[in-house]
């Protein structure tokens, strides 16, 4: 029964998620399967808790196959941090973030954080369980670094955070959760100066938003492989052809190589300005993660408005700032 149940899991894996899981197990993240028994004990199990296991409690050990059939265990990856992340091929929000996952990886690996997708045997135990996706990020001996990230923008934000050397920790007790971190993730708000910047297009020249002042700018932070930032982009090129000689200009501020980016830039038609911060930079100075998420900038330099977050809300924040 148990490997019946196996195959199951995995034919859904494949069928469900086949481009992203590819992409996953490509770049070394691992999908395990049937975690029924990854958290026996009982002091490792808080389901009447749904704030997760506490900070400091080391993570039962499993040995579990993973899409290849190989047999991996917790302990492959002591003496590395390890971001944990409840996984199952029946969630939406799973197959929705599981792209940026995947462009996450390079970024970890430099930070030698293995990223490690978790499955449960079916979509019931993971409800009866934390739920996902969730994640946790386990320190060099397996014990929780970080309070529980429960749902896609917190697991998101996590492996973010986590790529740009965040979150830091003096010690495991002054972890504090992401509701709590003082770190500004709303986007910085209406009346705040822009940060300036000076940033590589893909064209081989340098942009800088000093050469804006007197206009206004739609900043838009995207990145490749991000599902709604391709929704978008359609109507941040009518914009442009509309609108980017009589009164707004729009800025695209990328992530990942440049390479990846003018790939994307030409395939949707992209005539405006494509720069590429360095990792979560530029984003971090605004005070989001998110993406797409855009700022609309005034004459002077100064936020006009709060971001707007997704393809629905940047569109309505353009269409505001031209009347």
């Amino acid at each position: 029964m148990a490997t019946s149940i196996m195959i199951v899991v995995l034919s859904l894996a494949v069928v469900g998620l086949a481009a992203v899981v590819y992409q996953l197990v490509k770049q070394n993240g691992r999908i395990l399967l049937r975690l029924d028994q990854l958290e026996k004990k009982p002091a490792a199990v808080a389901q009447d808790e749904p704030q997760g296991l506490a900070v400091g409690t080391p993570v039962s050990p499993f040995s579990l196959p993973d899409l290849s059939g190989r047999t991996v265990s917790l302990e492959e990856f002591l003496g590395r941090q390890t971001l944990l992340v409840y996984w199952s091929p029946d969630c939406g929000f799973c197959a929705l973030i599981a792209p940026e996952l995947a462009s996450l990886q390079s970024d970890l690996r430099k930070r030698n954080v293995q990223l490690l997708l978790v499955s449960y045997a079916s979509a019931e135990s993971n409800l009866k369980n934390e739920g996902t996706p969730t994640a946790y990020l386990l320190d060099e001996k397996g014990r929780v670094a970080h309070p529980l990230a429960s749902g896609a923008d917190q697991v998101l934000a996590l492996a973010r955070e986590t790529t740009a050397g965040r979150p830091k920790r003096k010690g495991l007790l002054r972890v504090q959760p992401l509701s709590e971190s003082r770190i500004e993730r709303g986007g910085l708000k209406a009346g705040s100066p822009a940060p300036g910047f000076h940033l590589p297009d893909i064209r081989g020249r340098t942009v800088s938003l000093e050469e804006y002042r007197g206009r206004r700018v739609l900043l838009v932070f995207t990145q490749p492989g991000c599902g709604p930032c391709d929704q978008l982009a359609p109507q941040l090129v009518r914009l442009h052809k509309e609108h980017g000689e009589n009164g707004l200009a729009v800025v695209v501020v990328g992530r990942g190589d440049i390479e990846g980016n003018r790939r994307k830039a030409e395939q949707h038609g992209f005539e405006f300005p494509v720069v590429v911060q360095e990792k979560w930079k530029l984003s971090r100075e605004y005070g989001t993660f998110a993406t797409p998420v855009a700022f609309l900038i005034g004459e002077a330099g100064l936020i006009a408005r709060n971001a707007a977050v997704g393809p629905d809300e940047i569109v309505s924040l353009a269409r505001e700032a031209l009347g």
